[in-house]
């Protein structure tokens, strides 16, 4: 049976007399707050070339009647617009053709407001069929006017435009202090091979999240992750003071390649799963909780402790086990040398995961875009869209003091490191 999202209609329930009384009220008050926002930009219009007339002493910018009534989709539904038209006489002296009022609050293209326009390519990414946009959206807006199959094709290929603009920007004005790398892999429904997608999240000095880089790769090579690190540091990229991923990657070769300065700091969500992937489930409920009190430490002094402690208890039985933690451990515990308000931003790769999550779930949806590049736009849309509700991370005014590097002890910040005494797990951010 094929999935459909909104089941066919009653016939007395498609007319707009169907929608809940509380819809038809929201709607008739946006027509009615748009329609008084016009009106004051066509006064303001007006007004300000009242002075102009011609040689009879006539006004040459005046009211004209209305535009012929069109029907807009907005957050609040389908609304019926009738826009106020102006009679500008006034001539251009440089193209000598008539001058036009154009509002700036309704063009004469808009059909559907930018949210909507947003909403779109969400909508798709997140794994809704184009065959279903037409009686989905139409049903919740109250009107499908615009909306049709042909608008993800058109959207698809504005998507690969803004992607390739993006990766040719200027890194120069930027400073990401930390980031995030991890390589996701894609279905392609087309080709034989998958589509790995390179990605690079960082944190600007301000604190914030942002998209650093996205590339198509291959099988995460080292080469590969060189080429997109060679590639933002051309374009100004500097070196970040600590990046996070798996330790699976080729990313590590090339990071001491391109960056040798920048600190790493593998993930625990995927060292965990690595370590219990060489013990039987038997053993997993326990070696989660003593792995839990090494990376959820109260500092770095009790996280070797914790070590210490794992490796006692499971080092005869799974030496393989304790040695994907042992021999990374530097690696694994880079982030205590931060300040304690990012150690959970900085101890795994969840920003990548959590927004990737989208995109695995539409490729299973769809089996894969139709091509690599298709891919990569999509992939490129959902992080654009996501990042904009990406929060700040904690304590984000002390970013800039680990990029100036300030020294942290236990997780806090040492004002005059040089008359402090030596402690464990004492570290200088550099």
């Amino acid at each position: 049976m094929p999935l459909t999202v909104v089941p066919e209609l009653p016939a007395d329930d498609r007319s707009p007399a169907g929608s809940s009384l509380i819809d038809q009220i929201v709607r008739e008050g946006a027509r009615k707050m748009l329609a008084a926002a016009l009106q004051a930009e066509v006064d303001a219009y007006i007004a300000a070339f009242a002075d102009e007339r011609d040689d009879a002493g006539r006004r040459l910018v005046v009211r004209n009647g209305s535009h012929t009534p069109r029907e807009i989709l907005t957050a609040a539904g389908a609304i019926e617009v009738k826009a106020p038209r102006v009679n500008d006489k006034r001539i251009d002296e440089e193209t000598g053709e008539r001058r036009r009022f154009t509002s700036a609050i309704l063009p004469a293209w808009c059909r559907k407001t930018p949210q909507i326009s947003e909403v779109l390519p969400l909508l798709y990414l997140h794994g809704l069929s184009s065959g279903d946009f037409v009686p989905a959206l139409g049903r919740f807006l109250g009107s499908s006017a615009g909306l049709s199959a042909s608008v993800i094709t058109k959207l698809t290929e504005t998507w690969k435009g803004e992607q390739r603009v993006f990766a040719e920007r200027d890194l120069s004005e930027v400073d990401y202090v930390y980031l995030w790398v991890d390589g996701i892999h894609v279905n392609i429904r087309l080709e034989e091979h998958k589509l790995c997608l390179l990605v690079m999240i960082g944190v600007r000095a301000d604190g914030r999240k942002e998209l650093v880089a996205l590339s198509d790769g291959y099988r995460e090579s080292a080469e590969s992750w060189a080429d997109l690190l060679r590639d933002a540091k051309r374009r100004g990229m500097r070196a970040p003071v600590l990046a996070i991923g798996d330790g699976a990657l080729g990313f590590w070769s090339a990071l001491g390649e391109v960056f040798p300065q920048t600190r790493a700091q593998r993930c625990w969500f995927h060292k965990i799963a690595n370590v219990l992937g060489a013990m039987p489930k038997s053993a997993h409920p326990a070696a989660k909780k003593h792995l839990a009190e090494i990376w959820n430490a109260e500092d770095k002094e009790h996280a070797e402790r914790a070590v210490k402690e794992f490796q006692a208890a499971y080092a005869a039985k799974y030496p393989k086990a304790v040695a994907k933690v042992v021999d990374d451990l530097d690696e694994l515990l880079a982030f205590y040398d931060y300040p304690a308000e990012h150690w959970v931003h900085l101890r795994t790769t969840n920003p990548i995961e959590s927004t990737f999550a989208t995109v695995r779930h539409r490729t299973k949806v769809t089996k894969g875009p139709g091509s690599r590049a298709a891919g990569l736009a999509m992939a490129f849309k959902l992080i654009e869209s996501a990042q904009k509700r990406w929060r700040a991370v904690n304590a984000p005014h002390l970013v800039a003091l680990v990029r100036a590097g300030a020294t942290f002890v236990k997780g806090k910040l040492v004002e005059r490191p040089e008359e402090s005494p030596t402690i464990g797990g004492k570290s200088k951010a550099a």
